[in-house]
């Protein structure tokens, strides 16, 4: 195979979670762009619905459907559908999660449960969902969605920061166990990103100040700055590697 054709996605079907706005619906063009069959999947049906018809609009091929993270029974009975009705569930995006700031101190047990529930649990059983079909194809990419909370400490994130510590941790679990399927499982840790869920931290000029003269490339990321890393861990190139987190995050933690 050429080298280049390992990084194709042609004829793969992929399923991103949280597709509806931010970077999950930067992940649904990217995959479509490398050639894949993009499944846009959120609790926002409208929102999912919109961007696979830009995806469309552009030439690539997608569908956008109604997925809640939180409920496992559900997404087992959506994964088992659409294996069945496009042949096969070849990547797992798990992009879907939410953020509440607050002080340690004052976060309420709806704040825990809330973030808890759709960052960590999410990412768990719909993992797990999607790996019981790659079992039974002997392949499969699951590409979890960490952050730089997955290694540092942000003040005000203290659950988050725990929900993305628990992604990398199971991300290096299920590696172990899913590698003799030929299933391969890593994670990005994008740093900061500018949208609609990291607005709050931009709202505060002094605290975007600080951000951005944090980072040593001197700027926020884009969705354009993620699109590779995620194709190739989503492509046969990435074969090799799995149980890994990758930060792009502009030198933040080089730093």
């Amino acid at each position: 195979m050429d080298f280049l054709e390992r990084y194709s996605l042609a004829g793969k079907v992929a399923v991103v979670t949280g597709a509806a706005r931010g970077l999950g619906e930067g992940y649904a063009h990217g995959l479509a762009a490398a050639g894949a069959k993009v499944v846009c999947a959120d609790i926002n049906m409208e929102g999912a619905e919109k961007t696979a018809a830009a995806i469309s609009a552009e030439g690539g091929s997608a569908q956008g459907i109604f997925l809640d993270v939180t409920h496992p029974s559900g997404i087992n009975e959506r994964f088992d559908r659409i294996a069945a009705e496009m042949g096969s569930l070849d990547i797992l995006v798990n992009n879907a999660g939410v953020e509440d700031i607050n002080d340690f101190v004052s976060v309420t047990e709806e704040q825990y449960d809330t973030i808890m529930g759709v960052n960590l649990r999410g990412v768990f059983f719909t993992s797990q969902a999607a790996a019981k079909i790659m079992i039974r194809q002997k392949r499969g990419k699951i590409v979890n969605i960490g952050s730089l909370g997955s290694a540092i400490g942000l003040a005000r994130s203290s659950v988050y920061c725990g929900t993305k510590g628990g992604v990398l941790q199971i991300t290096k679990t299920m590696a172990i166990e899913l590698a003799k399927h030929n299933i391969q499982v890593n994670a990005m840790g994008p740093g900061y990103f500018r949208t609609p869920m990291t607005e709050p931290f931009f709202q505060d000029p002094e605290h975007r100040k600080w951000i951005e003269e944090r980072i040593p490339a001197g700027r926020v990321g884009t969705a354009d700055d993620l699109v590779g890393t995620l194709v190739f861990l989503s492509s046969s190139a990435s074969d090799y590697l799995t149980g890994q987190i990758i930060y792009i995050d502009g030198g933040w933690l080089a730093s």
